[in-house]
């Protein structure tokens, strides 16, 4: 349907309602002349497949109190025109596909009673003038990537404030004190508030436990029978636990043993008693536990359950549903449509999920979804979500959202912490285990001593040298890292590499960084942490990159430098970055290479050996200077020695000076060789080693030799560089030869 079949709307009209709850949906943008329509009190847009920007044009309508543009298809941010609609009391924009942060404007519209906005993707922090909206009743804002201290928000001006929820973002700081003791409804699950700060009482049980990076207990698996006012063990041993607490519109709840909680949003209208839970006498077909599926919780809107404390490793996430609401059968009933997406740690794994379409069109079937997971942060989260789909008010508003029976989460490992107390073997099990295991325990001790001394050793050497560390570089908090790096998202990974993932990152001060997270799993270690700290804390160039400072004081400790805007010289050399390195940019950039050698071997204090110069770490900064980094392998040396002699070898093949490959004895001279490799690269536009050439051409050095007593030396030389010096590249290239 478009908008022409709707432009004769008169003038004088003061409610239009477009929402449309079943199939045929308005489409396409609004258009401008709905801003001509100045006499509107109301306007619902909301259920439709709008799309495009929303027009600034909705700001002349100054007569509006409500607006709704729920679940639709737009994009871009909320106009600041619509600061002018003053009148506004009521104004729901949830679901809309908004991005950006909140307009300044907002701060004029003191008359708002409702603001619901979840699901969205709006940037920065909650607003300042939120305190200021002194007539909300209703303040909704979930999962909306805001962030901020929302402890810095006066909530003690909110006397009719009865509904908040801002659960799902990532605000941080205390819980405010001045929430009235009238806000019945609370929800400020999954985000990162310092806890125990709140000083009104009113704090609800398990909230700290549904932070995202507060985990309350240490565990590695759950179940749950939906909606259940008791446990079940299942036909494959696996114990359901109950789920029969009766949650509110906005509410929670933490199980005692905190491993796992569930979290609703949504209202029953026209409902006695607002329940969420469904039950069933029926038979369920295909199913082997057919307990499971007398009960079921359900939501009108956005259903989520939480795991919590959860080892981190890979999970398998097995979901089952069974149609109760809409019995099959010939009466209004049937007519019922419930369609839902699920997410598992966010990612979206089912659009427009159909339990009876997926039974066959049969309720009362069993369908069961497994999914496989990772678990990074201990906190595991799956969220069923009415979008906006499926009939609207059978048989009531609000009985179309998620339903769901049970659930279970299971790891895919062999875990190393225990659920709930230690589990203890009977008397008769452990004599016959005693009498088993005591010859090898007798004959493994011994060993067993040994190495453990030898790791002890290891282990204090390692953090006294970590401990050392905090009198050179900064020390950062974790907490200012993780909000730097939005909770070490893995969309600001800019790099990976035997060491650990490096994270975008930019600090409360606007500094933008660069983190280097040092893995649970790397065979560097915390020495090699160590040795990069101490390297790189000691000098400094402006062709080293500079560090910033350090977080130390966890398993994975962290490194913070300078973000350099042009990532690595292999990335704009033969990568997918789209930098203009031209000749004079191409030279400079060898030059500052060979600056930044000079300084470490011979005009530092200390004279160092990088190990592992290569094209990857060599970072161009905005001005595409080049800046030596990743110092993890570094070694000081005394210049009086002929040379250092390594038990290991280190660094990258290809790269490697052949008397240090061959014999571990290490000089300046390996950074020698390997900056002549990466001179070469740099002109040649190619990697060292490239199997997809002809075979005269694989091996860049071997080539550029073979071209170079050819007379034709130049015959490297990139092709996409169409002007370029040739004495200056020539001479460049003898330099690279004689250093290899």
């Amino acid at each position: 349907m478009s908008w022409k079949t709707r432009k004769e709307v008169r003038m004088s009209r003061r409610r239009v309602s477009l929402r449309n709850l079943d199939q045929n949906y308005l489409s396409g943008p609004i258009p401008s002349f709905i801003g001509q329509l100045t006499g509107l009190t109301e306007l619902h847009l909301g259920f439709n497949a709008l799309s495009g920007p929303i027009p600034k044009e909705l700001g002349n309508l100054t007569n509006l109190n409500l607006l709704g543009i729920s679940l639709t298809n737009f994009t871009g941010e909320l106009p600041e025109e619509l600061g002018n609609l003053t009148k506004l009391q009521q104004l729901y924009t949830s679901s809309a596909g908004l991005s950006g942060p909140f307009p300044s404007t907002f701060s004029k519209l003191k008359n708002l009673k409702l603001l619901r906005s979840s699901d969205n993707d709006f940037t920065g922090k909650i607003p300042d003038y939120i305190g200021s909206l002194t007539n909300l009743e209703d303040l909704i804002l979930r999962n909306c990537k805001i962030s901020g201290d929302l402890g810095a928000v006066d909530f003690s001006k909110f006397v009719d404030l009865t509904f908040l929820f801002l659960g799902n973002n990532s605000l941080t700081g205390g819980l405010p004190d001045g929430i009235s003791p009238s806000l019945t409804n609370l929800n400020l699950v999954a985000n990162n508030f310092v806890l125990g700060s709140n000083k009104n009482g009113i704090l609800p049980l398990g909230l700290n436990c549904l932070q995202k990076d507060t985990p309350c207990f240490r565990n590695y698996s759950f179940a749950v029978d939906c909606g259940s006012n008791r446990s079940i063990r299942g036909s494959d041993n696996t114990m359901y636990e109950m789920d029969s607490t009766n949650l509110g519109d906005s509410s929670y709840y933490v199980t005692s043993q905190t491993r796992w909680g569930v979290s609703n949003v949504g209202k029953l209208f026209q409902s006695p008693n607002d329940s969420k839970i469904i039950y069933s006498n029926e038979t369920i077909q295909n199913a082997m536990d057919s307990e499971l599926f007398q009960t079921a919780r359900m939501s009108p809107s956005s259903l989520r359950y939480f795991g919590l404390g959860l080892e981190n490793g890979n999970y398998t996430v097995v979901l089952q549903f069974a149609e109760l609401g809409y019995p099959d059968s010939q009466t209004w009933q049937s007519l019922g449509r419930r369609v839902f997406d699920i997410y598992i740690q966010g990612s979206l794994k089912e659009k427009n999920f159909n339990i009876r379409k997926m039974a066959g069109g049969k309720s009362f079937t069993k369908v069961s979804k497994s999914y496989t997971t990772i678990v990074s942060k201990n906190f595991l989260e799956i969220h069923l979500f009415w979008a906006g789909k499926g009939t609207c008010c059978i048989p009531i508003q609000g009985y179309y959202g998620p339903l769901i029976s049970a659930l279970s989460v299971t790891p895919n490992f062999v875990p190393s912490v225990r659920n709930g107390a230690r589990k203890r073997k009977s008397k008769a099990c452990a004599m016959a285990g005693i009498g088993a295991s005591i010859l090898g325990l007798a004959a493994l001790i011994g060993i067993f001593v040994l190495i453990k001394k030898r790791k002890t050793m290891l282990q204090q050497q390692e953090d006294l040298g970590l401990h050392n560390l905090l009198r050179r570089p900064y020390v950062f908090n974790y907490i200012e890292l993780k909000l730097a790096t939005d909770h070490f998202s893995p969309e600001n990974i800019i790099g990976e590499g035997g060491y650990g993932q490096v994270y975008k990152g930019k600090l409360i001060d606007g500094r933008l960084i660069a983190v280097k997270q040092l893995s649970q799993s790397s065979h560097q270690g915390k020495s090699q942490f160590v040795t990069e700290v101490a390297t790189i804390s000691t000098v400094q160039h402006r062709n080293l990159v500079k560090l910033h400072g350090c977080y130390t004081d966890s398993n994975t400790p962290l490194l913070v430098y300078e973000y350099l805007e042009n990532g690595s010289l292999d990335g704009a050399l033969f990568g997918d970055v789209s930098l203009n390195l031209d000749w004079p940019t191409r030279f400079e950039i060898i030059l500052g290479i060979a600056r930044g050698l000079t300084y470490l071997h011979e005009e530092s204090n200390v004279r160092i050996v990088h190990r592992d110069i290569k094209a990857s770490n060599v970072l161009l900064d905005t001005d595409l200077t080049p800046k030596i980094s990743d110092f993890g392998l570094a070694k000081f040396y005394d210049e009086k020695k002929t040379h250092v002699s390594t038990t290991k070898i280190a660094g990258t093949f290809g790269y490697l000076a052949p008397e240090y490959a061959m014999k571990g004895h290490l000089t300046a001279k390996a950074d020698v060789f390997a900056f002549g490799v990466v001179t070469l690269e740099t002109i040649a536009g190619r990697s060292n080693t490239d199997n997809s050439l002809e075979e005269s051409k694989i091996y860049l050095l071997k080539w550029a030799w073979h071209l170079y007593e050819k007379e034709d030396a130049l015959g490297i030389v990139d092709p996409r560089l169409e002007v370029f010096n040739s004495k200056e590249a020539l001479r460049v290239i003898h330099v690279a030869l004689l250093c290899t």
